[in-house]
């Protein structure tokens, strides 16, 4: 495990109760100025305490680009976190994501993929087959009309290969841009920002925006941050929505960005308990993929076990 986080888990929680002082800006001050006592200057004229200034962008802008520079320091080794050797086992690896786990979906393509490792292998497919493969996925009869679809679109109209276009991805049965960010971001190095369920939950938390649709959400994102960031910002947003800032239970008292945070404080503040909350590399336990990149410092995850008699 990288010492990274051992720096920023102090950083994080010695600094949590000057975080609120300083380095949420405008909310700190406006909050400290609200809590001043009443002036005893003539009877009865106290001063009514002072609102709270609204955050300007400027300082929302500025508060957003220190946080993915401080990301960037925790999670060096930020990455995909789906197996894959080319642009179409992430793109089938992608569909397959919805509404399962990144590590369910690595345990299952490696049988799907030497089965089909290509798309015109894949849009020949039996159905039934192709369900039975990627059953422990979920919603295996909707994905698998999608990926006999896409197999057959990529056949038939772009000769067998991914298409490096958004306009084209998107076009594919069962693509639709959080899918197609994926692929251009990570297996044709086009930038692109990926909303999943991690990304806009935390850029809600942290007041970056207030959209709830996903192509808002990734236009009003795009707008604060340089292009070339796009791509590395999903995945460290990603990232510290996994292991740290998590939907129901944030470990706030072992978050390195706790002095950046608006909503410090929904989740666990004391440092040790929060620490217990970690999950993967940062609670020392196995990552997502089981052939993870050589600068992860976690450990792989473990391969399906056999099925059950």
């Amino acid at each position: 495990m990288s010492n990274k986080p051992v720096r920023a888990q102090a950083k994080g929680s010695a600094g949590v109760t000057a975080a609120h002082n300083s380095a949420v800006g405008e909310h700190a001050l406006g909050k400290a100025s609200s809590q001043a006592p009443p002036s005893s200057k003539g009877k009865g004229s106290a001063k009514k305490p002072t609102v709270a200034k609204p955050e300007s962008r400027l300082a929302m802008v500025r508060r957003a680009r220190r946080i993915n520079r401080e990301l960037a320091e925790v999670y060096p080794y930020a990455h995909p976190e789906l197996d894959f050797r080319n642009p179409f086992e992430l793109l089938v690896a992608t569909v397959l994501s919805a509404q399962t786990t990144d590590l369910r979906v690595n345990q299952t393509t490696p049988a799907l993929f030497a089965a089909y490792p290509a798309p015109e292998d894949m849009a020949a497919a039996a159905p039934e087959h192709l369900e039975e493969l990627i059953r422990p996925t979920g919603f295996f009869r909707a994905k698998s009309k999608a990926l006999l679809g896409l197999s057959q679109a990529l056949r038939d109209t772009f000769g067998g290969e991914v298409p490096g276009r958004i306009e084209d991805l998107v076009t594919l049965p069962g693509v639709g841009r959080k899918t197609a960010n994926v692929v251009l971001g990570n297996a044709f190095g086009v930038p692109g920002i990926t909303v999943d369920t991690h990304f806009g939950r935390l850029v809600r938390r942290w007041k970056w925006t207030e959209q709830e649709d996903p192509e808002k959400v990734e236009a009003e994102i795009c707008a604060i941050f340089p292009k070339s960031e796009w791509t590395m910002l999903s995945h460290r947003v990603v990232f510290h929505g996994r292991r740290i800032c998590h939907a129901r239970r944030p470990a706030c008292g072992a978050c390195p960005i706790a002095p950046l945070c608006p909503a410090y404080g929904e989740g666990e503040t004391d440092p040790e308990k929060a620490k217990k909350l970690l999950k993967y590399e940062k609670g020392g336990l196995p990552g997502q993929r089981l052939s993870p990149p050589p600068d992860y410092p976690g450990l792989p995850a473990p391969p399906a076990g056999p099925a059950p008699v």
